[in-house]
């Protein structure tokens, strides 16, 4: 939708693809299994819904309530593991980050970190289902926060 856009030098067509159009907003009405990334401290989260055949992602949706960086990186990552497998899925972070270039702050590292941790609950509900565990979602708190003090 932005092939006929000049972009201002050192922003990213892609980034900005997926920060205007993200792909994979919402929810999943009968995913396999469901799992959230929380920081606490912000009250952001990530929501992953995980359809699976097998394990290969036959589709994948993200929610959040989080800031933009939360967004891009959640559509570009579920746009690159939908039709995947989980195993390509849990190697792909490192994929983004060097998509989204070197320059990432420690914050827009920090809410990639919470879009891979939104999948791994997901894939830690499934493990939880399989072993007949009564789980609807599985939860995951961040370690470190998304607001990230400023440094003087």
């Amino acid at each position: 939708m932005l092939e006929n856009v000049k972009m201002p030098e050192g922003i990213n067509k892609d980034v900005m693809e997926h920060l205007m159009y993200p792909k994979n907003y919402g929810k999943l009405e009968e995913p396999t299994c469901v799992g959230v990334a929380m920081d606490e401290k912000t009250g952001e989260y990530v929501i992953f819904y995980t359809l699976l055949e097998g394990n290969v992602i036959k589709d994948v949706k993200f929610a959040t309530n989080g800031c933009q960086d939360t967004v891009v990186v959640g559509s570009m990552y579920t746009d690159m593991i939908k039709g995947e497998t989980t195993e390509y899925a849990n190697k792909a972070l490192e994929l983004i980050a060097k998509k989204l270039g070197s320059d990432m702050t420690r914050q827009q590292e920090i809410c990639a970190e919470m879009v891979l941790n939104g999948f791994v609950a997901s894939m830690m509900n499934l493990e939880n289902i399989q072993n007949k565990k009564d789980e609807e979602m599985h939860v995951l708190k961040m370690k470190e926060s998304c607001k990230v003090e400023e440094e003087k």
